[in-house]
C-alpha cells in the first residue's frame, strides 16, 4: 500500500455518479451559503525545493536543546533504532483500531503482546489495549471505582497537576467529588488521608514516584484505603517500575500510567499512550478492549477481542466510559521498545536514571541548589536555587541546555535520565558555577 493514493478525474466522476451529484459543490448544499468559503487567499504555488527551503526557514525558529534536564511527565530517553524501523512499516502506520477485529490477527497479536508486558510491569492480572494518554487513564480509573454509595475520589496533591485537572474534568462530568490529599515533606500525608476517608470515598489516587520525584509509601496508603472500603489507584512510571515494587505488590486495585517513556520521543504534545491494568475482580469494569488468545476451528492459535466494554456496544445510560478507540500505534511502539531492550535492559535504564539524578542532585547542592525534600527519590527532585529560576533557565538555554522546570514558588524540578551523562552534568555545573560565585 502506497503512502499516498491519488485520484484521477475518471475515478472522481465515477464516485460522483454513484452518489448522484454532478459537481463537488453539491456535497455542501446543506451548509448555508453565507458560511461557505468562496476563495482561499493562498500564496502562489511553489516548487518542492522552494517549499523545503521555506519550511526549513520556519523550523529554524524553534529552539532545539542538545541536553535536557526536565521531566514533569514527559521524559527524554534513548530510543533504539529498531523501534522506528518496525513501527514505521506501512502495515502498522495505516492500521486503525480493528472493528472486525478477528480479521486483523496481526494487530490483535501486537496488542496482546502489549497487554502482557504491561501486566508484567504493573504486577496486575489484566490490562486493556491502551487508552488515549496517562491522564485520561487515571481519570477513567476513578470512574471504574465509583458507585451509588461511594462517589468521591481522593487524589494526592503530589500527583502531576495535569493529571489532577483531567480527573477533576471527568468527575465534574459525572457529578463525582474530588478532594486533594495534603502533602507532608513533598509526599502524600497518610495521617491526613486517614481523616478524609469515609463511607463516601470510592478511591484514592497516588503517583509513584510522585510529581516531585519522591517514592511514596504506597503499601501503607493502600492499606489505609482498603481499611476504609476504598480502592487504590496507582499512577506508575514504567521505567521506575523496573526497580520499584510493582503496583500489584503494593496492593493497588488499578495501575495506570503514561507510556511515553517506552520508545516515544518528546514532541509537541504527543501522541502519547495511556495504559491501564487491574485485578480480575475489576476486569469487567475496565474501559476499552481486552484482547485474548484462543484456538480456531482447526485448533490453531488465534486472537480475539475477549472484552469490549465500549459505549457503542451497550446502552448509553449504562456506560461508565466513553473510550471508543485505543492508541494502537503507540502501544506497538511500547511493545517493540520493551522487546528490544529486554528485562535487564529496562533495569539498566532505570538504574542509570537513578544514578545520574543522584549525581546531579549532589553536584547542584555544592552550588547552593538545596534539595527541598529529604525523602528517597527516583530520577526527579526539587531544589531551591540561590538565584531566580528564570535566570538559571536563560543562562542554560544560551548553552543549548534545557534546565529543570521552574515551579510556581520559585523552586526548580530537575530530572536526569540515562541520556544525561556525567560529562553533560559536569558541563552544566561548570556553567552554573560561574553565576553561583
Amino acid at each position: 500500500m502506497a503512502s499516498y493514493i491519488p485520484m484521477n478525474e475518471d475515478e472522481r466522476r465515477e464516485m460522483m455518479d454513484t452518489i448522484g451529484i454532478s459537481s463537488l459543490d453539491e456535497m455542501y448544499v446543506n451548509i448555508p451559503a453565507d458560511m461557505r468559503v468562496k476563495k482561499l487567499n493562498l500564496p502562489e504555488g511553489r516548487s518542492e525545493l522552494e517549499t523545503r527551503r521555506l519550511m526549513e526557514k520556519i523550523s529554524a525558529k524553534n529552539k532545539r536543546f542538545s541536553t535536557i534536564f526536565r521531566g514533569a511527565g514527559a521524559y527524554w530517553h534513548y530510543i533504539p533504532a529498531i523501534v522506528g524501523a518496525v513501527v514505521n512499516k506501512e502495515e502498522f502506520v495505516t492500521a486503525y483500531t480493528p472493528y472486525q477485529a478477528e480479521i486483523s490477527q496481526g494487530v490483535l497479536q501486537a496488542i496482546i503482546v502489549f497487554q502482557t508486558m504491561i501486566a508484567n510491569l504493573t504486577g496486575m492480572d489484566v490490562t486493556n489495549a491502551s487508552v488515549y494518554d496517562g491522564a485520561s487513564a487515571a481519570a477513567e480509573a476513578t470512574n471504574m471505582c465509583r458507585d451509588r454509595k461511594r462517589n468521591k475520589a481522593l487524589v494526592s496533591g503530589a500527583a502531576n497537576p495535569m493529571v489532577i485537572d483531567t480527573i477533576k474534568t471527568y468527575c465534574f462530568g459525572n457529578d463525582s467529588e474530588v478532594e486533594l490529599i495534603p502533602l507532608k515533606d513533598g509526599q502524600t500525608d497518610i495521617n491526613a488521608l486517614a481523616e478524609m476517608l469515609d463511607e463516601t470515598v470510592s478511591c484514592v489516587y497516588l503517583q509513584q514516584p510522585n510529581y516531585y520525584g519522591i517514592i511514596e509509601d504506597a503499601e501503607a496508603l493502600a492499606q489505609a484505603a482498603h481499611a476504609a472500603g476504598a480502592k487504590l489507584i496507582m499512577g506508575v512510571n514504567p521505567i521506575a517500575a523496573a526497580l520499584l515494587k510493582s503496583a500489584g505488590e503494593c496492593g493497588a486495585d488499578i495501575a495506570v500510567g503514561e507510556g511515553q517513556p517506552l520508545g516515544m520521543p518528546l514532541s509537541f504534545g504527543g501522541p502519547y499512550l495511556g495504559f491501564m491494568a487491574t485485578t480480575n475482580a475489576l476486569m469487567r469494569k475496565l474501559p476499552g478492549r481486552i484482547v485474548g488468545e484462543t484456538v480456531d476451528v482447526d485448533g490453531k492459535r488465534a486472537f480475539v477481542l475477549t472484552l469490549q466494554a465500549r459505549e457503542q456496544h451497550i446502552r448509553r445510560e449504562k456506560a461508565s466510559s466513553n473510550i471508543c478507540s485505543n492508541q494502537n500505534l503507540c502501544a506497538l511502539t511500547a511493545s517493540v521498545y520493551l522487546a528490544a531492550i529486554g528485562t535487564e535492559g529496562l533495569q539498566r535504564v532505570a538504574q542509570n536514571c537513578y544514578a545520574h539524578a543522584h549525581y546531579l542532585a549532589d553536584k547542584l547542592a555544592e552550588l547552593g541548589f538545596v534539595r527541598i525534600h529529604k525523602t528517597p527519590f527516583f530520577h526527579e527532585f526539587v531544589t531551591r536555587p540561590p538565584l531566580a529560576a528564570d535566570k538559571v533557565m536563560d543562562l542554560l538555554a544560551k548553552h543549548d541546555i534545557l534546565g529543570g522546570l521552574p515551579l510556581a514558588n520559585g523552586d526548580i524540578l530537575w530530572c536526569a535520565t540515562e541520556m544525561t551523562t556525567k560529562e553533560e552534568i559536569d558541563e552544566m555545573i561548570r556553567i552554573l558555577e560561574e553565576v553561583a560565585k
